[in-house]
Order: C-alpha cells, then structure tokens, then sequence
C-alpha cells in the first residue's frame, strides 16, 4: 500500500498536511471540554464563585464545540478532494499501463479482473483514504492525547480506563486475524462475478438460442451465494464489536463512579471535590478514549481491504510488459517489405512450437496470403508483424528493420490492421473510420467517403438515418457481421499504410461483395503490401504468394497454379472448396 501512495503529487501532500493540522487543531478543541467541564464543576462547589465565571466557562466549551465542528467539515472536504484526485489518477495509470500490454498480459490478468481492478479495487483505496484518512490520524492521536491528560491525576481511575482500552485492543486484534485473509477472496470472487456476468451478457443470444437461461442462473447463484457467504461471515465477525464497545463504554463509566465513591469514603472534604472532579475528567476522557477505538475499529474493517485492493493494482502497475517498444523512428530505405527469417514461436510457458522455421519475403506492391486448416497458425503468424507477440526465434523484418527495434507507435503507423473479429467502438461511422493516428493529419470526409466506396459500405450507410454521422453501438451490435468488416477494412484504408495486413477479414462477405471489394481493393493499393489470412480459395487464388501452413510448418510457397501442383495440402483444401474444371479456368 506503501508503493501506490507514493503517487501522490505534491498538491496531494500538501492536502494531507492541512489535513493532519485540522484534525490535530480539532483534537485539541475537543479535550479542552472535558477541562472546562472539571472546572465549572469545582466553581460549582466553591462558596466564592461567581456566575460569570460559570458562564464564561460555558461560552468556552461553546467556541471549542464550533471550532471543533468547523475543522471536521473542513477535513471532511480536503479528504473527499484527496481520495477524488488520487483515484482519477490511479485509474489513469492503469488504464495506461493496460493500453501498453500485449496479449499474453491481458490473457494473464483476464479482462474480468483488469476491470476489477480499475474500478472496484481503486473504490476500496478510495474508501480508505475519504472516510479513514482523518480517523487513521484522529483516533491514535485522540487517544494517546486523552491518556497522557489523565494519567497521573488518579492512578485507581486511570487503571479502570487500561483496563477498558486492553479488551477494546485483544477484541480488535482477535477479529482483524479472522478477517483479513477473507478479504483477497472477496476480491478474487468479485472478479469472477464480473467475468460470469461479462460472458453472460456477451453470449446473451446463444444462450437465448440454447434455452440455457437456467444453467446461466445457476452459474451466477453459485458465485455470487459465495461472495455473499464471505460478506456475511465478515460482517457477522465485526458485528462482535459494537456489543464489546457499549460493554465496555458502560464497564467503565461503573467501574469509574464505584471506584471514585469508594475513594470519596475515605477522603476529607477537600479531596473529595478533587476526586469528584477527577470523576468527571476521567469519565469524559474515557469516552474519548473509546471513541478512539471506535475509529480505530473502522480503520480495521477498511484497511485490510484496501491492502487487499492495493496489492492487486500495484501488480497491474508492477507487471513487466513482454513487448518493449524499441526506438527506431527514421526514414529506411527499403519500403513496404516483410521479411520473416528461420520465424518460430511458442506461447508463454507452452512446451511446445506454434510456429516453426517459417521464412518468406514479400515485396512493395506484391499481395502475400496464408491458408491451412484451423489451428495451423495463420494469425499468430501475422501477429509477430506488428508485434502483438514477439517471436520466440528467427527475426521478423519490416522495411529492412526487425520489429522489435522500432518504435511501437512507429510501426504501427507503416501498417492498416484488419483483426479477424471486427472491433467497433462507440461512436459515429465517420468517428470508426477515422480512428486512432496514423501519424498524419485525421482523415478528411473525402478520404473518409473514398475508404468507405472502396470497401463497399456506401450503400448500407447511406440507407442509415444519419449517414456517416450514423450511431455505432459498443462492439458494434446495431450493425451486421458483414457490415462490421466492410467497416474495419475502411479504416485500414483510410489510414492509407505502407503494409495491408487482413486476419480473415472477408469470410462474413457474400462471395459478389467480396470479389468486388478485392477488385477495388487492388487497384487503390497498388502500390502497398497486402497480407492476407483466408479460409476461402477464391479470396486469394490472385495473390503473388501463397504460403501454406501445416501443423506450424511452411509446406508451400507459390503461385495458386505452382501450388495446386507441388503442394498436396493446397490441392486439398482448393478441391473441397471448388471443382477441378472451376480449378483449372481459376
């Protein structure tokens, strides 16, 4: 917890140094009642008393209730104005160390957890420092202050107030071990209600289709009956407190009188006032004493919490990233090359290669595509081009510089990525076309209009309310697959990259609209690489290069004809897709 406070600005360190002068200054106000109180009790007793000494006694304890009362509004402000600041900032850190990972730290956290911890664990530090920021230092403060005006007054009174605060401090420490390590699992299990209700919300229609409301009903009770069962049995434990707390406030108010009765009993008439107001003195500082503790009890029931939460952001925080941008920025002289020399790769912690001795090299203006069956590897293979994943061996080369020497911003800005799940975000047609920096100027409606023709998504936006201004849902949902995809490759266009790279983004196009696409397609990157992932013959049957992937390893390079001769598994895979003759007049 330590580490992530150490995040505070200097403004946040200045807040909570006027915080700390506050709450020490209310402190003071609130022990000096007891005092004023202890002597209008003795102006009470004594013949020669006037009533205005009485009265300006009482205008004193008055100023130090609305001192003491201004001060604590004054802290609460300063704390909710910390806690506001210092969780806004920690949101961003996170969120920019989550934009600066790669798949395998996202697979390693969970998407479940990353929000989690962006949300409900930086509440929990949020928490702690609005509403126990001031009891952390009002309450040890308030009750060392309170004993030290005591102590030595009457050492009888002064043992039945230690003996209060040491059943308070074991009740304390007896209850924070039975709790505590509960808290990581409540976090642990809010983790997983989120990942349960994420899954059940993105997969609402199949599970609609399948009837499978009930078993996503049962799959939600049992997380979510188990978070409860936690909460429950962590409020049942510290609802011991409050019992323990009036027990002891009432133990000590009795043992107090009884003590100071007896002691009366056995003293002359000046010391009994003496003693009488030492009473009243030890009976009021006493309450201070257990309120203390009482703040204290709070803190406890915050603290092993936000720990927990704490130590759950600093691991995101902490977490060393695998691809490290490098800081190649300038002009090469090779352009729109990709070059993948002896390329393997395996997954973290996986024993076995994905991806084995795969090299080819494809040239300005060519169009390379890759083809296997399921699971061979044709996306990870071009997920080492902009580097999603590093590979394990060999070098990956764009314009004749590996991959991992350039800068990532830099990089990115040479390629037009279209991922095999077309992601849309919230925002307007126009606006997710025209996403993200390209390193130029923003695409103008011109460019915008031009990318959307070529990719064939003219005509269904045109039919939309607002055209181009049209509303896009999260994840796209008020638009189809295919529309989706025609949507993504604009925005690859738009950027106008040096290098196309297309992860199987055609299969949800009707086989007109994608012939149509490619056509226009080639003529407007005639001058640009293209990469291509396909399932479909026809989809790359025109390319320059084809490599064929088996089990992770090259089996074919070649022409589509080159291939139909020399390769058996390209000769397969064209056979169950199209007929020889269609073959042959390919």
């Amino acid at each position: 917890m330590i580490k992530l406070f150490k995040n505070l600005t200097k403004k946040d360190l200045l807040i909570v140094l006027v915080v700390v002068i506050l709450v020490v200054f209310s402190v003071f106000l609130d022990l000096r009642l007891p005092e004023y109180m202890s002597n209008i009790t003795k102006l009470i007793q004594t013949e020669d008393s006037t009533m205005n000494e009485i009265l300006l006694a009482g205008v004193h304890m008055i100023i130090c209730a609305v001192g003491s009362l201004l001060c604590t509004i004054s802290v609460g402000y300063f704390t909710s104005l910390l806690s506001a600041r210092f969780s806004r900032n920690i949101r961003r850190r996170i969120f920019e160390k989550v934009e600066s990972f790669g798949i395998a730290e996202i697979k390693k956290f969970s998407t479940s957890s990353l929000i989690t911890r962006t949300t409900n664990d930086v509440t929990q530090i949020e928490t702690l420092l609005a509403m126990g920021l001031q009891l952390l230092i009002k309450a040890p403060v308030m009750a060392v202050w309170a004993l030290l005006k005591i102590v030595g007054k009457s050492g009888e009174l002064s043992l039945v107030t230690l003996a209060g605060v040491i059943i308070i401090v074991v009740t304390n420490l007896i209850i924070i071990s039975i709790v505590s390590p509960r808290f990581e699992k409540i976090q642990k299990l809010t983790d997983k209600i989120n990942g349960v209700t994420r899954e059940n919300i993105t997969g609402i229609r199949v599970v609609h289709a399948f009837n499978a409301e009930k078993f996503e009903e049962k799959r939600f009770n049992k997380v979510n009956d188990d978070l409860t069962s936690i909460h429950l049995r962590i409020t049942k434990t510290f609802a011991l407190m409050e019992p323990v707390m009036n027990f002891v406030m009432q133990f000590q108010h009795l043992g107090i009188y009884i003590v100071g009765a007896y002691l009366i009993m056995h003293s002359t008439i000046l010391d009994k006032i003496n003693i009488f107001s030492n009473m009243v003195v030890f009976s009021s500082y006493g309450i201070q004493v257990i309120i203390s503790f009482l703040m204290l009890t709070f803190i406890f029931m915050v603290l092993p919490r936000a720990k927990v939460s704490a130590d759950r952001i600093n691991e995101v925080l902490e977490s060393d990233v695998s691809i490290i941008s490098g800081d190649f920025k300038s002009k090469t002289k090779e352009v729109g090359t990709v070059k993948f020399e002896n390329v393997s790769f395996k997954y973290p912690d996986a024993s076995e290669y994905l991806l084995k001795n795969i090299s080819f090299e494809v040239s300005k203006g060519q169009t390379i595509a890759f083809i296997g069956s399921t699971g061979s590897g044709k996306t990870t293979l071009i997920n080492l081009v902009p580097r999603f994943y590093d590979a394990t061996d060999g070098n990956v080369l764009v314009d004749g510089v590996n991959v991992k020497d350039y800068d990532l911003k830099e990089l990115n800005n040479r390629i037009g990525y279209v991922s095999q799940k077309a992601v849309m975000f919230t925002g307007t047609v126009e606006e997710n076309v025209s996403y993200g920096d390209n390193g130029r100027k923003k695409p103008n409606n011109k460019i915008i209009k031009e990318s959307l023709d070529i990719a064939q998504a003219t005509e269904f936006v045109e039919k939309m309310t607002d055209k181009y201004k049209s509303h896009i849902a999260r994840g796209g949902t008020n638009v189809s697959g295919g529309q989706k995809q025609r949507l993504s490759i604009a925005r690859a266009i738009a950027r106008n990259p040096e290098i196309y790279i297309f992860d199987d983004s055609f299969s949800a196009l009707d086989y007109k609209t994608d012939a149509k696409l490619r056509h226009e397609l080639r003529k407007h990157t005639k001058d640009a690489t293209i990469m291509i992932v396909a399932q479909r013959i026809g989809t790359i049957m025109n390319a320059d290069k084809i490599v064929v992937l088996d089990k992770g390893k090259c089996v074919g390079i070649g022409t589509h004809k080159e291939l139909l001769k020399s390769c058996e598994v390209y000769k397969e895979i064209a056979l169950s897709q199209l007929s020889e003759e269609e073959l042959q007049n390919a």
